[in-house]
Order: structure tokens, then C-alpha cells, then sequence
């Protein structure tokens, strides 16, 4: 088995938070600095970025996972990964269909771009990225997995857009892969107060919204090889496969 360092929570450029240097180009250089095998590319409620991303990431020698962190109807944000182009393309048709779609105010809310490797502009989303979808937890989980994608519940333990600020607990009907926990909280101390997440599996990510947060917060994963699949395995602990954290 061999060990990959990874970030799976990072926001591009196109993300309205995100911070104007924070181009896939830029992102994958940080990673590439940072010692990282395996990145994803979570901008709010979009995977436009992705395909660039994963291009980037690939000349470098590091694992771009199609991604998007998506704000469900409980406004709880969840970080979806996809293995491949086309999962990644009906993921986005789904977030289309399904986000209320209220037009953005860039002055108020951020610029949302998409750019090419030259870092030109060549698309800008209309409607607000920062809104929710009219889809609740479950059933977002369930469009997921239905595309063989990974879910997990992002940063449970902060005091805003996590299952325990919106729904006040962890629903433990919720078929999650990982749950992630910020840098500010210890997993132990999340689990005394949470006896159930006890034998769960958690991940920590940087949620970069500036270029020098990249690879500041990873996770370890121990894989035979640096692939989607393996990522899969190691998220679920299974066939020697395993995270560990620090």
C-alpha cells in the first residue's frame, strides 16, 4: 500500500467566496507545492471547473476528483465526488435543474467565472451559486450514490451550513461515505458529545477559498493506487484501504 496526501474541499475562482487568484492553474501549482496527491475541486453548487481541473492536475502528476459542494433544502453543504466525465455531467444537469436559481449580484456576492488554462473568462454564471437546491439531504445522497459518487456531510462541526447547526445532530439514517470535521474541532471531542459517530468515518479538507489555505488541512489515505476507486475503498476502510488523520 502506498500513502496519498489529499485535499477534497477546494474553491475555485468560480465559487462567489472564493478569492479572485484561486484559477484551476494557480490551485494545481499550490497542490503540486504542497506535496498533494489527490485534490477536488468543490465549488458551491457547480462542477464547471472540473474538466479543466483534472486536465491541469494530470500533467502535474496529481488526482483531480470531479467535485461540487452542494447546499441541500436544510442548507446543510455536502461535498459530492464523481469518478468520471460523464457522472460529473449529470451531476451538474441535476444541480441545474434543481438550484433556485435567483440572479447573482457580483458587486454583493462575488464574481462566479469559468476560465481556460490562459486564465481567460469565458463563461459567468447568472444566477446566484450561493443559493440551496429544492432537494433535501436524503435525497441528495441517494442522486449521489445512484451515480456511484462519494458523499459526505461537509464541516459537521461548524456553527453555520452543517448537519449540526441546521438539523441540530447527525440523522443517523444517512447513508454518508465520510463525515468532514474542520481543523478547529477534535474528532474525540465531536464523538463524546456524539456517542453514535463513534466508529464512523471522518476526513479532514481545507475548504480553500485563498490560494496559500491549499494543502493547509489534508487527509491520508493508504491505497494501492492513485485512482477513484481506491479513494472509494480507503473512504470505507476496506480490503487494507484506510485514512488515516493525524
Amino acid at each position: 500500500m502506498n500513502l496519498y496526501q489529499a485535499d477534497l474541499h477546494i474553491h475555485s475562482v468560480l465559487s462567489p467566496c472564493a478569492d479572485l487568484e484561486m484559477s484551476p492553474g494557480n490551485i494545481v501549482s499550490m497542490a503540486k507545492n504542497m506535496g498533494l496527491s489527490i485534490i477536488a475541486i468543490t465549488d458551491h453548487n457547480s462542477t464547471l471547473h472540473a474538466p479543466l481541473m483534472r486536465r491541469l492536475a494530470e500533467n502535474a502528476g496529481i488526482l483531480a476528483i470531479y467535485g461540487a459542494e452542494v447546499t441541500t433544502r436544510e442548507e446543510v453543504h455536502c461535498v459530492c465526488l464523481f469518478a468520471d466525465e460523464d457522472s460529473r455531467a449529470d451531476f451538474q444537469n441535476f444541480l441545474e435543474v434543481h438550484i433556485q436559481k435567483v440572479p447573482n449580484k457580483p458587486d454583493i456576492l462575488g464574481y462566479q467565472v469559468v476560465v481556460n488554462e490562459k486564465e481567460e473568462i469565458i463563461e459567468e454564471v447568472e444566477y446566484s451559486l450561493h443559493g440551496a437546491l429544492n432537494v433535501g439531504i436524503n435525497e441528495l445522497e441517494a442522486v449521489v450514490h445512484a451515480m456511484n459518487g462519494i458523499f459526505i456531510p461537509a464541516h459537521i462541526d461548524r456553527p453555520k451550513y452543517s448537519l449540526t447547526s441546521q438539523l441540530g445532530f447527525v440523522p443517523p439514517d444517512l447513508n454518508y461515505d465520510a463525515l468532514e470535521v474542520s481543523i478547529n474541532s477534535s474528532i474525540e471531542s465531536i464523538c463524546i458529545h456524539n456517542p453514535s459517530l463513534k466508529r464512523k468515518r471522518f476526513i479532514r479538507s481545507s475548504d480553500a477559498h485563498f490560494i496559500e489555505q491549499v494543502g493547509s488541512v489534508t487527509t491520508t489515505f493508504r491505497m494501492e493506487n492513485l485512482n477513484f476507486d481506491g479513494l472509494l475503498k480507503a473512504i470505507k476502510g476496506i480490503d487494507g484501504y484506510d485514512i488515516m488523520l493525524p
